[in-house]
This record gives C-alpha cells, structure tokens and sequence, in this order.
C-alpha cells in the first residue's frame, strides 16, 4: 500500500538522485569533449576528443625522448609513421630516432639530442643527450581544449643537465581538424647553451608512408656527426605526399628554404589529409628552415643558417646565457582536407593572433 504523499517523495528523491548525478559528472569532467588523462605509471598521456583517440604524450624507456604518437585525423586515420614503435608493413625502418612528433635539437654545446636512440654504437653514446621526462605539472579537460603541461631536462650521457623544458601543449578538435599547439621555454642552466648551426632540429614528425613523396632511387643521408643513413627505394603504390611552403616552394625544393608555415598534403587510405607546421613571428630567427625531407621527415629548424643554405650565409650558433630563457611557439594542424595555400595563410593568422 502507499503512503499519502508517497509518490511525491519519489519523485522528489529521483529528481535529486539525478541531479546529483549530473553534478558528479561534471565535477569529474566526463562532459568534457577534449580529454588529457595521465597514467604516470604507464608513462603516458591519452588525449582523446569527442570520445576518440587523438594522440598520447609518451616516454616510453625505448626512447631518448617525450613524443606525441601516433596522431590521428578527425576521421581515425594515423597519420604518423609506425616504426620503431609499432612497425607495419610496408612502411620505412631507417631513422629509428624518427618517433612521433618530438622536439629536441642535433648539437647542443655539441651534444646531440636528436640522433640519439638504441641504434648508437657503445663507442658513440657519449656524444648523445636525452630529454628526459621530470613532471606532469597539470592534465585539464574541456569542452573546447585540453591542456597537458610538462617539465622535462636536457641531459648528457654524463648526467649533466644543460637545459630546463617547460611545455604547454594544447590540444583542439572538430568534425574536419585536429590541432596541437606547443608553447616551450628552455633555460639554460649552469652554463652558456649553444645550438650550434645544425640541419637537425627542432620540432619535427615522420609521417606514413603514403604522405612520402615517390621516390625512385635510393639515398644516403649524414647527420651532424657524419654517420649515414641509406634510405632505400620502395615501391611507389598510394604513395602521394607533397609540400608546399608560405614561399609557394613544392616538392623536394621546399627542403632547406625559409617560410611562415609549410604543408603535407596527399591522400591516406583514399581520404584527403594536410599537415600544417606553422611558425611563430615570435620564435628565433622567424621565418624558420624546412627539414622536410621525401622520405617523410617534416621538421621546423630556426637555427641551420648556414648548413641550410649551403654556405651561402654565416653560421647561426644561437646562444642562451646561463640562467636565461627561449621560447618556441608552434602548431601543428591536421586537416581533412587538401590545404589550399589561402586556406592555410588563414589559419595562420588566427595562430598568430593568439600568441601576440
């Protein structure tokens, strides 16, 4: 039997059972499009966005530094190359310091950050330096961006630190994008920090291969130290990946020019995709060099004056004094579309609007 009034204490218990629901969910963030959830142990970050993966900040013990792998388009498709993470078939297997998208520099008071990985020679591993990861500072959730920011050391084979990292990376999403922006400052330590004049640098992904150029032969690469990579000659099938800079430069003549911002455009699984690396009037040496390589390396260097014209102009040996700071500003853009430069010079704008 009920009660007299026993159905209005019902309904009043479920309306403020659901409320306090909906109250919890928000505390906890699961409304929240753009999620930034840490799992420290597992050394790792996973960003999703509208309940899909995006990308995962990692440092895993296999590398010489933090990446963001792999990264994915609005529509699931990876974008970045698998090796030597979680090698596919088909794809290149040369560059084994080529991870995801990093950040790291080939000659830091000549140390090298970025060639560095299992594949170094015993005799060579004093000469390489690790980003290693130090702190989670914050992992925020929303509706419009997630935020993940990070403290890191540049460290030598000697334990030394030369540099301190602190990195904001902010992550956003719609129907047709996904966006990264990165905002990192370095302070040099106890002493003076050189990046001496280098091709090898900074912010930089390697990319599946269907966004390589077509190649038809194979090719030898040095980095700083004069080791050499050979990069063999695959075969071309859905192989369709082309650059075009600010300057209007494509192809192989984008490498080593100067620009705004630079595009990779092809088609990945039959869908169209663009990366877009945008540079920041802002950074060092503004506009930056594109390391943007065929065989699918795409990176932005501010520093390589001299190596990336080919002697033409002087050394930049860009120096940060003892207990002095830099900062680096950049995003990363990928889009379910084939980027016109039009479109592209728009969306730099509103990157440069927002760092003013």
């Amino acid at each position: 039997m009920r009660t007299p009034g026993g159905e209005t204490a019902l309904a009043v218990m479920l309306v403020t059972a659901f409320m306090f629901c909906c109250a919890a969910s928000r505390s906890n963030g699961s409304s929240d499009r753009i999620r930034v959830v840490a799992d420290e142990p597992a050394r790792r970050v996973d960003i999703s966005i509208d309940g899909q993966p995006f990308t995962s900040y990692i440092w895993p013990a296999t590398l010489a530094k933090p990446v963001l792998y792999p990264l994915r388009t609005a529509g699931g498709i990876v974008v970045t190359r698998g090796y030597p993470l979680e090698p596919r078939a088909g794809e290149r297997n040369d560059h084994p310091h080529h991870a995801g998208l990093w950040f790291n520099y080939g000659s830091v008071n000549g140390i090298d950050f970025w060639n560095n990985s299992e594949a170094i020679k015993p005799e060579d591993r004093h000469k390489m330096g690790t980003v290693v990861q130090r702190k989670i500072v914050a992992a925020k959730s929303g509706a419009e961006q997630g935020e993940l920011e990070v403290q890191t050391d540049w460290v030598t084979a000697e334990q030394k630190m030369l540099l301190k990292e602190h990195t904001l990376l902010i992550f956003r999403g719609g129907p047709a994008f996904r966006s990264i922006d990165r905002i990192t400052t370095l302070r040099a330590l106890g002493e003076k920090v050189v990046f001496e004049d280098d091709k090898e640098g900074l912010l930089g992904m390697r990319v599946t291969r269907a966004l390589e150029m077509p190649s038809d032969k194979p090719e030898i690469f040095l980095d700083a130290s004069g080791r050499p990579t050979t990069v063999a000659k695959m075969d071309n099938t859905g192989v369709n990946g082309v650059y075009l800079t600010s300057e209007g430069k494509t192809g192989d003549a984008a490498w080593g020019t100067r620009g705004r911002w630079c595009n990779l455009s092809g088609r990945v699984d039959g869908q169209p995709v663009t990366i877009t690396i945008f540079d920041n009037p802002g950074n060092p040496n503004f506009p930056a060099y594109w390391h943007a390589r065929g065989y699918g390396l795409f990176a932005v260097n501010p520093f390589g004056r001299k190596i990336f014209t080919g002697g033409k102009e002087e050394a930049l040996n860009f120096t940060v004094a003892a207990g002095q700071s830099v900062m680096f500003r950049y995003r990363v853009l990928i889009s379910s579309e084939i980027a016109s430069a039009g479109g592209t010079e728009a969306e730099y704008q509103r990157f440069v609007a927002a760092y003013r």
